[in-house]
């Protein structure tokens, strides 16, 4: 079973950065696609970036040239780096990551969230 627990989320004022952590622990075979997702209120869940092992990152339109994400794979760890915030980007941000508990079998875990809210 994989956990992945979250950290830096807080309040910041438009045009300000935040960086998200994110670190993955227990057993598995292999971590796959490791990224960030976010959710507004009344919105749907929504993907901000994502990075497999080794890979070109994967961004959302409306983060490009803002957010970067970036990975350790020797301490199992994705981070978000987010500038230029705006007020749009308040939302609960959720890590993600794909992995594999045995060779053969492809699982999928969630962060417990964390808020970033961004002031006008």
């Amino acid at each position: 079973q994989v956990q992945l627990v979250e950290s830096g989320g807080g309040l910041v004022q438009a045009g300000g950065s935040l960086r998200l952590s994110c670190a993955a622990s227990g057993r598995f075979f292999s971590l796959g696609t490791m990224g960030w997702y976010r959710q507004a209120p009344g919105s749907q869940r929504e993907l901000v970036a994502t990075i497999i092992s080794g890979g070109t990152p994967n961004y959302a339109d409306s983060v490009k040239g803002r957010f970067s994400i970036s990975r350790d794979n020797a301490k199992n760890t994705v981070s978000l780096q987010m500038n230029s915030l705006k007020p749009e980007d308040t939302a609960v941000y959720y890590c993600y990551a794909n992995y594999r508990d045995i060779p053969i079998r492809s699982l999928e875990v969630w962060g417990q969230g964390t808020l970033v809210t961004v002031s006008s």
